[in-house]
């Protein structure tokens, strides 16, 4: 049986590199994901702690899935694992100002801050996603970010931001200029968590791919299809703390934390006082 999912798995990869060399992977994997609405015998409820539930196009696009309780449950335990690191560290979420969701989707996450007195913005690159949020989340503010920076927020708007699983689906080159990003729109000292594809993660690489994971390296597969799920992005703790954390202090980390993007591990950074 291993064998046999290890043949499929290069069969699939061989796929996928002859699409990438053909420019259809991204309009490829659109049409699989519309295909996967078409499929679902999707059914919940239309409405959650009185906000309402998005259509399954917008859920498949930010969960992969169409799967509505899938969609609600694992926004409580993200909301609940973002609460979590943050008291452990002192500064409950209650005590911002000011939150800033990167890659809010269809309000997942976003959702279950709409009791808390602060500022809450999302920011995404899918425009129906976001004029969903707009129409149906009207505690919090929703723009339309491109998939280079920048954001439409001023410089040192936010006490606090989170990118749950949006690292994970850029390559190297965009992390950085995200980070550089998110860290212009924190106000010194302000928190940043994110999620990775960390060490459990990388036992889907080829034995190849995990000696460079290992070694230090981030590990990017699909990187022409950058922004979408299927662009998947592995980050090695070393590469993350020596790397991707610039300007920022890493404060916690939790390997496989993400209780609502399973096997994700979760890191805490601090913008360093003196970090433009």
């Amino acid at each position: 049986m291993s064998t046999f999912r290890s043949c499929l798995r290069g069969f699939r990869s061989s796929v996928l590199r002859l699409l990438g060399k053909l420019g259809l992977l991204r309009l490829t994997y659109s049409a699989y994901q519309r295909l996967k609405v078409m499929r679902s015998a999707a059914s919940g409820p239309l409405a959650d702690q009185g906000l309402p539930v998005p259509p399954p196009g917008l859920i498949v696009l930010v969960a992969g899935t169409a799967d509505v309780e899938w969609f609600l449950r694992s926004g409580r335990l993200a909301a609940g694992s973002i609460r979590d690191i943050l008291a452990r560290n002192g500064r409950p979420i209650e005590g911002f100002h000011s939150i800033l969701d990167f890659g809010s989707g269809c309000g997942r996450v976003v959702r279950h801050w709409s009791d808390i007195a602060a500022s809450i913005a999302g920011s995404d690159c899918n425009g129906q996603a976001v004029e969903w949020c707009r129409r149906n989340l009207p505690f919090a503010r929703f723009e339309v970010n491109d998939l280079r920076p920048p954001l439409a927020f001023d410089r040192e708007e936010f006490g606090f931001a989170y990118a749950l699983s949006v690292f994970t689906h850029l390559p190297e080159e965009l992390q950085f200029a995200w980070i550089d990003e998110l860290r212009r729109v924190l106000v010194p000292d302000g928190l940043l968590l994110l999620t990775i594809h960390g060490e459990r993660s990388s036992k889907d690489l080829t034995l190849t791919e995990q000696a460079r994971f290992h070694a230090g390296e981030c590990v990017v597969r699909w990187e022409a299809a950058a922004g979408t799920n299927l662009c998947s992005a592995y980050d090695p703790v070393s590469f993350v703390r020596e790397k991707l954390a610039r300007g920022f202090e890493v404060v916690d980390a939790e390997p496989e934390g993400a209780k609502g993007n399973p096997y994700q591990d979760v890191f805490l950074f601090r913008k360093r006082a003196n970090s433009a």
